[in-house]
């Protein structure tokens, strides 16, 4: 086990990842749409908020424990679900959905994961997990991974609203995204400068998207599966998509990508559980608000109605902490889960949770709390 005690924040995660990681996979985690103005606004936003400090209070019995969707958990964050991170480290699926089950809060498989479905039940002792499903156009196909995760002992849904089309991220053409990466001299001679990843991926067979290979008819290559996976997000999705798979389903449903009040109020209607106030990373809507400015009007608008919460820039325990006051029930990790796995795998996700968790801990307990559950709009200074 190395010692990481001198890791002290994400930053230090990320800045390690970046040397380990091959470059096409960094920048398909670290990257947004066009400009990438809502990418960097989705974590600045969060500097804006100020908190309030307050002194001679009783510090002691501290919890941040609390429920999301009545699932007990640690703190309130989950892993959010991120596609190709078995490509951050090998296995990088299976090695979060451990980190996040000794650790005990949720981790959510992407339906564009490296390991699938069945992976993560066997490596997790079929230890409950969640799964995102992206709508697709053949039907017949999410009926069967429907099918699959409820046999993988998958405990929630959570369906992903905003990406009926895939919004243009430059770095992926320009770099060529592919997993696994073709053989370009370039890809080559990047890879060389990367051999921690290159021996990790050595041993292990799962190189490629398992949720889908070898699940669908005449998908047999990466090029067959590249090609299928580029025509099948079906740009038709409404509502009733969303009460058929729910139907389908039967579970509990969370909704992803919601990001505008009117919406919210649609999915509170459908009779979701939950809904995540998101803009896919900034990854799909250059110029969208941050997640962050519009979660307080939408948690004031429905958050009686169902369970809100959010993703999008949250590096920190102090960030959790102020979705929390603003209304969010929990919230999701992305790049933060992917940077402390792109630079020490399993250990790596443990050392970001733990960093997470000691600075929501501490900001609490600096703003007069010592429950998490007693968090509110008042540990926010307003001017």
């Amino acid at each position: 086990m190395r010692d990481l005690s001198r890791i002290t924040c994400i930053e230090d995660l990320r800045v390690i990842a970046r040397r380990r990681v091959p470059r096409m996979f960094y920048d398909y985690a670290d990257s947004g749409a066009w400009t990438e103005g809502t990418y960097r606004a989705n974590e600045s936003d969060f500097q804006d908020i100020e908190l309030r400090q307050r002194v001679a209070v009783n510090m002691e019995g501290r919890s941040l424990r609390t429920t999301m969707i009545g699932q007990d958990v640690a703190m309130p964050v989950a892993i959010a679900p991120t596609g190709l991170a078995g490509m951050q480290h090998a296995d990088g699926e299976i090695l979060g959905a451990r980190a996040a089950k000794a650790f005990g809060i949720p981790f959510t498989l992407s339906t564009m994961s490296i390991c699938s479905l069945e992976d993560i039940a066997e490596a997790t002792g079929r230890h409950p997990f969640w799964f995102q499903l992206y709508v697709m156009k053949d039907r017949a196909f999410i009926e069967r991974l429907i099918e699959r995760a409820r046999a993988a002992n998958v405990s929630a849904l959570q369906l992903t609203l905003d990406l009926q089309i895939i919004g243009q991220r430059h770095k992926d053409i320009k770099n060529g995204l592919s997993a696994p990466p073709k053989p370009t001299l370039k890809n080559l001679l990047d890879l060389a400068t990367k051999p921690r990843w290159c021996w990790n991926m050595l041993g292990t067979e799962r190189r490629t998207l398992r949720n889908i290979a070898g699940h669908v008819d005449g998908v047999t290559d990466m090029s067959s599966l590249s090609s299928w996976t580029a025509d099948q997000f079906d740009p038709t999705l409404s509502w009733a998509d969303v009460e058929w798979i729910k139907n389908r389903w039967g579970g509990p449903l969370i909704l992803k990508g919601i990001l505008d009040v009117e919406d919210a109020r649609l999915a509170a209607d459908s009779g979701a559980d939950a809904l995540i106030v998101s803009n896919h990373g900034g990854r799909q809507l250059d110029g969208a608000p941050s997640s962050i400015s519009m979660l307080r009007d939408i948690a004031e608008a429905v958050g009686r109605r169902i369970e809100v919460w959010m993703d999008g820039g949250v590096r920190s325990g102090q960030d959790v902490l102020k979705a929390r006051a603003l209304g969010a029930r929990g919230v999701l990790i992305g790049r933060s889960f992917l940077y402390g796995l792109g630079a020490f795998g399993q250990q790596g996700v443990t050392r970001a949770l733990q960093i997470i968790e000691k600075e929501l801990d501490l900001t609490m307990a600096f703003c007069g709390r010592t429950r998490i559950d007693d968090v509110g709009p008042e540990v926010l200074l307003r001017r």
